[in-house]
Parts: C-alpha cells; structure tokens; sequence
C-alpha cells in the first residue's frame, strides 16, 4: 500500500442534494471506503456549500468549472466519469484490462449524457430560470422525452446487459460489479422517483435493468447506505424532480 492511500478522499458536492455527486457517494460506499463529505459537514469545520464554493475558486491548479470535486492529497478531479474512471481500479470497481476500463467509461458517460436530458425536462429553457416560469416547455419537454428519449436510453442499457453474456447477463460490463452498474441503479431509483409512470410503463421491457437496480439495492453496504442519514433524500432541486404534471 502507497503512502497516498492513506491519505483522505474528500468530496466536494452540494450538501443538500443527491444530484452528480451521488454516483460518487455510491461508489465509496460500495467499496466500504472511508471518504468526507466535505459540503455535508458543519460550516464551523470548514465543511457546508462554503467549502464547495471556494474549492472552486481555487485557481492553483486546472481550476474545476463545476462539483462534483474529488481531493486526494494533491491531486484535484472533476466531472463525474473522470473521478470515477480514476476511483474504480482504486475501489475494484473496474476490471483491470483497459478494453473493459473504456467500455465502463463510456457507459458512465452515457449515463452523463442522460441526465442531463432528465434535468432538461424540468428546466428546458434555462438552469438560471424557476421552473413556473417555463412550465409550458417543460410539458412539451416532457412529453418528448416519455415518447422519445427515456425509452432509447433505457433500451439500451437493457441491451448492454442482454449482451453480457460474460456475467449471466447481471452486469452491465465483465464478470464483476463496475461503477457503471452502480450508477445505472442510481438513474432507475431517480427515475422511480420523477417518473413513475413514464418508468412503470416501460418496465415490462427492462427485466434485466429492473433486476440490476433491485440487486444493487440489495448489496449489504448499499442497502446499509440507503437507511442511513448519509443517503440524502430525492429532492425538488435536484436532477431528479417529481412534478406530477410532466409524469402523465
């Protein structure tokens, strides 16, 4: 074991919301890694969004344009797929044969590329604005994204398991448990939670992403984690957004 590990991985998120940071979270607690939630600690030990804000404008380095923000001695990384790309060998939660490294990578990114359209839903026109003041194009949003989008993605990842034969057709990438699968629970539980109807309808044709989702759940340090305090609640300003209207 380096001198590095045992140095702190520090988590720079948002502290009251599960939004990109929450892939990261799932991961440390599926390996059973200790880590701090920097955002989620009292603002007197130099944690809170304070402690998010001024990481970001720490310029000594390649300054980070947005958290989640991972720390690991001196060595700073954002964006969501890069920290978890760096992360699996380290938590073995990524095969080490660089073939299926990438092909993990580029799920992640995928599921990148997802939930940003999730958010879009709710706020098509623009991050800055409230949602009542684009209710009418999140409705024709939303229905674009029911008929259209959360079917092509879903399908796919459905197609990504069907095609693993290497893993019985349990994960979505090798023989093993990856991040990849960790975070596709992650958009089945968001999606549960913003979507359910839209989500119940399709189910039916995602046996296996519905058996993916429940066996994550049921993995004993993430079951662990979704009953305690540290599993922030889905929330109406996050990614994930239930609005009754946009779910019909």
């Amino acid at each position: 074991m380096g001198a590095d590990d045992q140095l702190p991985y520090e988590l720079f998120y948002w502290p009251s919301i599960q939004g990109r940071g929450e892939f990261i979270r799932l991961a440390f607690e599926e390996a059973g890694v200790p880590y701090v939630d920097v955002g989620r600690r009292p603002e007197s030990d130099g944690g809170g969004a304070g402690a998010v804000v001024r990481i970001l404008k720490d310029h000594s380095g390649t300054a980070a344009f947005a958290p989640p923000v991972l720390k690991h001695g001196a060595l700073v990384l954002w964006q969501t797929p890069n920290i978890l790309a760096w992360l699996g060998p380290r938590l073995s939660l990524c095969p080490p044969d660089e073939a299926a490294r990438l092909s993990i990578n580029a799920v992640q990114l995928t599921v990148a590329d997802f939930i940003t359209e999730v958010h879009d839903v709710h706020h098509p026109i623009g991050s800055g604005l409230y949602y009542e003041d684009q209710l009418a194009e999140a409705r024709r949003t939303a229905e674009i994204f029911a008929r259209e989008r959360l079917p092509k993605f879903l399908k796919y990842f459905e197609q990504l398991l069907a095609d693993n034969a290497v893993s019985n057709h349990a994960f979505v990438v090798g023989g093993a448990i990856s991040y990849a699968d960790l975070s596709l629970f992650q958009v089945m539980a968001g999606l549960d939670y913003a979507f359910p109807k839209s989500l119940a309808k399709l189910k039916p044709a995602l046996p296996r992403l519905c058996a993916l989702a429940a066996a994550v759940a049921a993995r004993p340090r993430v079951a662990a984690y979704l009953k305690s305090a540290r599993r922030i609640p889905f929330n109406q300003k996050g990614i994930f957004r239930h609005y009754p209207e946009l779910d019909q």
